[in-house]
């Protein structure tokens, strides 16, 4: 890599220049945070059910004993052989994190639309552990915007991070928040799809710190490097 080599004077100025900066960015993160988490609440109110490996749950029964429950919005397509890489990017993040946010009254699950046996399958060969439940035959993902009808695809257009745009597949990823209050009802908190993703993968946050940074940009797409963890080197 050509780069500019100077003395450790010079290099000990640049860091603290930069880290004013950074300084800053945190503490406007900060305040971010704290406006997200002011925001206000819909109730959910439809009676959705999920398909688990010991039987149907409703939404309530995923938040177990917590007040608290993060839905990942895994993207696999009915009918398809197809494993998302950048989904399973985020969920290999999630059982080394879930060990700690449990213990803070928050509860995690992943949902996808196809059939509970095409998820056994994926999640036994990644080697997950988290729960992952199916919300096939039910309107879950549609309602949450990471599913599309084949009419709506066929578009070119569909409605997707909260705004219309070029339609790419029938599914997409998402996180989406929920909380449930002493008496069992149960709010919809916040919801992100796209590059708000991005804070939820840790490896991402390392390779931001070092000089090739992510080094996409010379990739046909983002993420173009990526692949399943047990692909690598294949």
């Amino acid at each position: 890599m050509d780069h500019a080599i100077v003395s450790h004077e010079e290099w000990l100025g640049a860091r603290k220049a930069l880290l004013a900066k950074e300084r800053a960015l945190t503490h406007e993160l900060e305040a971010l945070h704290a406006e997200r988490r002011e925001l206000p609440w819909v109730r959910v109110d439809k009676p959705y059910v999920f398909h688990g490996p010991d039987g149907d749950r409703t939404l309530a029964e995923l938040f177990g004993a917590r007040s608290q429950l993060a839905i990942y919005h895994f993207m696999l397509t009915p009918g398809s052989d197809h494993i998302c890489p950048g989904c399973s990017f985020v969920s290999d993040h999630v059982d080394a994190a879930r060990q700690h946010f449990e213990q803070a009254d928050l509860s995690f699950a992943a949902v996808s639309r196809v059939p509970l046996a095409r998820i056994e399958e994926v999640k036994h060969r990644m080697g997950w552990t988290f729960p992952w439940v199916s919300s096939d035959g039910g309107d879950f993902n549609f309602d949450f915007g990471v599913s599309f009808t084949a009419d709506e695809s066929a578009s070119g257009e569909v409605t997707y991070n909260f705004r219309r745009g070029k339609a790419y597949g029938d599914e997409m990823p998402g996180i989406s928040v929920f909380f449930k209050d002493a008496a069992g009802a149960i709010y919809r908190t916040y919801s992100c799809y796209s590059r708000g993703l991005d804070m939820l993968n840790g490896a991402y946050h390392y390779l931001d710190l070092v000089p090739k940074g992510r080094d996409e940009d010379a990739l046909p797409f983002s993420m173009g490097w990526l692949r399943l963890h047990d692909e690598y080197g294949a």
